[in-house]
């Protein structure tokens, strides 16, 4: 017969003492066993007559290993079902001294269950939301941005100016010895896009095809490179070739690279109208869910189980060895220390709990008609909307990402009810300079 008993001995801290017979481990073994010898095929026997005690030898130790396990999952789950306990992360089970009973394996569970959570009054909240209205000079101004993207180079004679492209060969010394990278040949710079330092550009600019200068500049004290950052450099520089940019006209054949099938320039400007509108929205959206996730933090009481912290920030670990290894760095035996992680970790975890806690007593599950929706409003961004909406329902994984932020917004949607919302003009720039920082 099993027994437990549990013991609170934290806010979220629980310990479960729990044992079965020993007899009832014993049984269960032999029936294990004599199953195995039914079918069991070992040298010098015919399959099914191999003698029990020899399939004991041979397999007893797995088979004992494997019952005591399933034994110590049962009951310790039968006792957590009992008593209602909801466990947050993984519970340590350890097995007692086997000397302290003769009839029974004891065992001891500690783990820590998911805490109440609160939410506050948000009445007296403020969420800002911005009104933004797409212009006709914003859509000239994205025009010009696509007209740069699209830009050539001539060769010219005169002296090189920003947004020019230059050919040029350089090296730097400190102390008269050449650093490490600092020097090129023929290397391709357009002067203003802040490849180079400033200094050094502002050098470049002015000088000709064929003009060598010598100058000097110190990087800064925060500079990436630890070992440039405030040394003082001497840079020897010759231009090979200055080119001024030239922008694609704005024609027919500039709308059809844009995906204007007729080349007609009103319907270019409507497309990107509507797609410049559709950014705005979505990061509108995005303002919005930052206040609301942060008003639910500010706003919500709950004690966060260490646990799903420590687990948090295994993800966040492997996450980041993972990105290191796309960028080709070798990350073998490499160690992320866990304080790196420990504050965004607690972050999310308790804004988990608590937007779970939210759609629960709210029911702010996204809806059907909810994620089909966004399907197809994302899905008008492409040349072939209905060969999106194909993609996102050939894969459930697809569609769970997408009923993950139906289920976000719906929380910000009930957020903004609760709170005062206030609006506030944006223009269109502004708002996705914001978007970019």
């Amino acid at each position: 017969m099993q027994q437990a008993s549990s013991e609170t001995t934290s806010p979220l801290e629980r310990r479960i003492d729990f044992s079965f017979p020993l007899q009832q481990v014993e049984s269960e073994i032999e029936n294990r066993l004599k199953r195995i010898a039914r079918t069991a095929k070992l040298p010098g026997f015919r399959p099914g007559k191999v003698p029990l005690k020899i399939v004991a030898q041979q397999y007893g130790g797995q088979v004992r290993q494997e019952v005591i396990g399933d034994s110590v999952q049962k009951t310790f789950s039968d006792t957590v079902r009992q008593q209602n306990f909801r466990i947050a992360g993984y519970p340590r089970i350890e097995a007692k001294d086997p000397m302290a009973s003769t009839e029974n394996l004891e065992f001891t569970a500690t783990f820590e269950i998911y805490p109440e959570v609160v939410v506050g009054d948000l009445s007296n909240t403020t969420i800002k939301r911005s009104v933004t209205e797409v212009s006709d000079v914003d859509v000239d101004h994205t025009i010009e941005i696509l007209r740069k993207q699209r830009r050539h180079f001539h060769k010219t004679d005169r002296a090189a100016q920003n947004e020019d492209q230059v050919r040029i060969d350089f090296e730097g010394k400190i102390d008269g010895v050449v650093f490490n990278g600092g020097q090129a040949k023929d290397y391709q710079l357009v002067l203003g896009e802040g490849r180079f330092l400033p200094d050094f550009e502002t050098n470049v600019v002015g000088m000709k095809a064929e003009d060598t200068k010598l100058f000097e500049l110190t990087f800064p004290a925060d500079y990436h490179g630890k070992e440039l950052a405030g040394k003082a450099v001497t840079f020897e520089v010759k231009v090979n070739e200055v080119s001024e940019p030239h922008l694609p006209e704005l024609n027919a054949e500039f709308a059809k690279n844009l995906g204007i099938d007729d080349g007609d320039l009103d319907s270019m400007r409507k497309e990107i109208k509507l797609n410049l509108e559709r950014e705005a929205k979505k990061r509108v959206q995005a303002k919005l869910k930052e206040q609301a996730m942060q008003v639910l933090i500010d706003h919500a009481t709950l004690t966060v189980p260490k646990s799903l912290v420590d687990i948090e920030i295994e993800r966040l670990q492997e996450n980041m060895l993972k990105d290191m290894q796309s960028r080709g760095m070798g990350t073998k035996d490499m160690a992320l220390p866990a304080q790196w992680f420990q504050a965004q970790a607690e972050r999310r975890v308790r804004l988990g709990l608590i937007l779970a806690e939210v759609v629960k007593q709210n029911s702010l599950h996204a809806k059907p008609e909810q994620v089909r929706a966004m399907v197809e409003e994302h899905a008008q961004s492409f040349e072939q909307p209905e060969v999106m909406v194909r993609w996102y329902h050939e894969q459930p994984e697809r569609l769970a990402e997408v009923e993950a932020v139906v289920l976000e917004d719906n929380v910000v949607t009930w957020t903004m009810d609760k709170a005062k919302a206030e609006d506030v003009a944006t223009p269109f720039q502004e708002l996705m300079e914001g978007a970019a920082k």
